[in-house]
């Protein structure tokens, strides 16, 4: 999806009227796009700033924090209520995207003549001003200012008067939507480079042991062979729809809220396109995308419960790949060696090297599934259009985001680190039980249905159980009893490597097959 903007430092289009052309060295240079997205594609959100106190101070501000709304009101919320009711110790990781809003809400606001030119640039030079100082922890953040908005709103009013304006045509309903939907852009770019990542690990540890046989199971139970590189191809194709699903979410969340107001709009003359434009809400063409209905714009989170849903998948999946690592590096198994960087020992058994990393990846896939399911309870219910239940939407996006880019992390450095025991595969893949299947289809090739094929070959398998040798080690005469379609080449079914060179189809795991999907990996990886 194409994404562009304009810069913060008010290079602003030529095409857009009585906008001007400027290059002020004291704003950033930094298009409003890309520095949204810096702010999270490294899985490190501004969440480890510094927290708030909670509670102090709550009465000596209650007066100041209630002026922003408190016309109404002949006395400030009471300090129990400043404290259940402040989200700053959460939201304040939106301060980025807020910061943008404003900056796009200032210059749109001067485009069309609400405020002048001067108090636009003064206004972007506090923003940025602020956002210098919470990127290097210095701001100064109140819980008496109930959320990040308002202290962002308050310290720049304090510095520059003119941002007195620059509330004008804006309410924090549809300020909040435009943060998270910039947020969750932003945050799903990080994650798909998380998840490039993991994959480049994957197909570097499939190049590695690219002729390692294993047994694939069904119930856990020996199936037929595979090349441990095809199982490892079929991790790299969730992750690939999981990284499409956060695609999905960036371009659903696409659309600008901005100018919807608390619920209808404003009577005041607005230029959404402009502010949607410099903000990045635009088509593939370049097209300003804006929210075409205000009620929708500000109320609705199904974009937020999408980018859960994301998460949750994208744990099912890294936590099937967890279980499959837990068995494998058993003694039982003795697949491969998880590397010690990411296991445990025993504070009793001294021999234990226990597989921590993968058991929490399970656990905190429950953890993911958990915040969809809170976001689905939290919204069911709510009349159109703002709720301050909404105020707790944010919590489970940012946790899911966090968990999730840490246990990609995780992921990558277990794979990276992973050590494939060959003897122990080569022993398991030997057993000849598992080309049953192979040897049904030889008689298929000899004219028989596949459904006689079947039940002849399970009489053989009973058979050489019976007299406790592998299945390969029948006698002629023992299978052609079984059925009279059995040549004397039948034991020539069981040549591993023939077995996996029949293996020709889209798809399967034969080595023809398996080299295209080296060659489609690696293109599509680098």
């Amino acid at each position: 999806m194409r994404r562009q903007g304009l810069q913060v430092n008010g290079n602003y289009r030529k095409n857009h009227g009585n906008t001007e052309e400027r290059n002020d060295d004291s704003m950033p240079r930094t298009p409003i796009p890309q520095f949204r997205a810096s702010v999270i594609s490294g899985g490190r959100p501004i969440s480890a700033l510094p927290r708030p106190a909670a509670g102090r101070c709550l009465a000596a501000m209650a007066k100041k924090a209630q002026a922003t709304w408190g016309g109404r009101f002949a006395a400030g919320p009471a300090e129990l209520m400043l404290r259940f009711s402040e989200s700053v110790s959460f939201d304040r990781r939106l301060a980025p995207f807020d910061i943008a809003g404003s900056v796009a809400h200032a210059a749109m606001l001067a485009k069309v003549g609400l405020i002048t030119r001067r108090e636009r640039d003064t206004i972007h030079r506090g923003l940025e001003a602020i956002g210098r100082e919470i990127k290097a922890g210095r701001f100064k953040w109140s819980t008496a200012l109930e959320d990040v908005h308002m202290n962002i709103e308050q310290a720049l009013t304090k510095r520059v008067p003119a941002a007195a304006k620059l509330h004008t045509a804006r309410s924090r309903n549809d300020q909040v939507a435009t943060d998270m939907r910039l947020y969750l852009i932003a945050a799903g770019a990080g994650l798909r480079a998380k998840i490039t990542s993991v994959q480049r690990a994957l197909l570097k540890l499939a190049t590695k042991n690219r002729d390692v046989l294993i047994p694939g199971y069904t119930h856990l139970q020996r199936a037929q062979p595979v090349f441990f590189a095809h199982h490892l191809f079929a991790y790299l194709e969730m992750l690939q729809r999981d990284a499409q699903r956060f695609a999905t979410v960036a371009d659903h969340a696409n659309w600008c809220p901005l100018g919807s107001g608390a619920i209808a709009g404003t009577t005041l003359r607005l230029d959404r396109e402009f502010a949607a434009e410099m903000l990045g809400f635009v088509d593939a063409a370049g097209r300003p995308r804006v929210t075409p209905n205000s009620m929708d714009a500000v109320s609705d989170r199904d974009v937020f419960i999408e980018f859960a849903a994301a998460c949750a998948l994208t744990g099912v999946h890294f936590s099937r790949m967890a279980e499959d690592l837990i068995l494998w590096a058993t003694q039982e198994f003795g697949f491969v060696e998880l590397p010690d960087a990411f296991c445990t020992g025993s504070s009793l058994m001294p021999q234990k090297k226990n597989p921590d990393s993968a058991e929490l990846l399970r656990g905190k896939a429950a953890r993911l599934q958990g915040n969809l399911h809170t976001l689905l309870v939290l919204v069911k219910g709510l009349p159109l259009t703002y709720n301050r239940d909404l105020q707790d939407d944010k919590p489970p996006v940012f946790d899911s985001h966090d968990q999730t880019v840490l246990c990609l992390e995780v992921l990558a450095g277990t794979f990276a680190g992973l050590k494939v025991n060959r003897a122990r595969c080569a022993a398991a893949v030997a057993d000849p039980a598992l080309l049953a299947t192979d040897l049904a289809d030889y008689l298929v090739r000899k004219g028989v249905a596949f459904r006689a094929a079947h039940h002849a070959v399970g009489a053989v398998v009973r058979l050489a159980e019976q007299k406790g040798v592998a299945l390969d080690r029948l006698g002629h005469a023992d299978v052609k009893a079984v059925h009279p379609a059995f040549g004397r080449d039948w034991a020539a079914t069981f040549d591993v490597a023939k077995a996996m060179a029949r293996r020709t189809g889209t798809g399967m795991p034969g080595p023809t097959q398996l080299a295209r999907q080296f060659q489609r990996w690696q293109k599509l990886l680098g």
